[in-house]
């Protein structure tokens, strides 16, 4: 898929859209509803969804939603980064409280 330098995706995120467009294309092929339908469903251009399930960084993050919710798979987009294990890891090394030892008292403290 090529694109043009403004939309200039590393291979990995290009590879992420084009996965996220293919399943949302399954999910509407396997519900059996033709691409027309389902533009209309989600207020969106036929275009835009063709382009959506290729996996366009141009199309925007509203049009997936709307799509989502259509196809009733709205649920799953809330599931997005729900259990980030990485970032309460990182969060719980923050919380860790280091105890420094008691402070000598001098000699003349007392």
């Amino acid at each position: 898929m090529q694109y043009n330098k403004k939309n200039a995706l590393l291979p990995k995120t290009a590879s992420i859209l084009e996965t996220f467009g293919e399943n949302i294309r399954l999910a509407r092929l396997r519900r059996n509803v033709s691409s027309s339908l389902q533009a209309e469903r989600a207020g969106i251009s036929r275009p835009t969804l063709s382009m959506l399930e290729k996996g366009s960084p141009s199309v925007s993050l509203g049009s997936y939603v709307q799509v989502l919710v259509a196809l009733g798979l709205e649920k799953d987009l809330l599931e997005v980064a729900a259990d980030d294990e990485l970032g309460r890891k990182l969060q719980d090394l923050k919380l860790q409280v280091h105890r420094r030892a008691p402070r000598k008292r001098m000699n003349n403290e007392q």
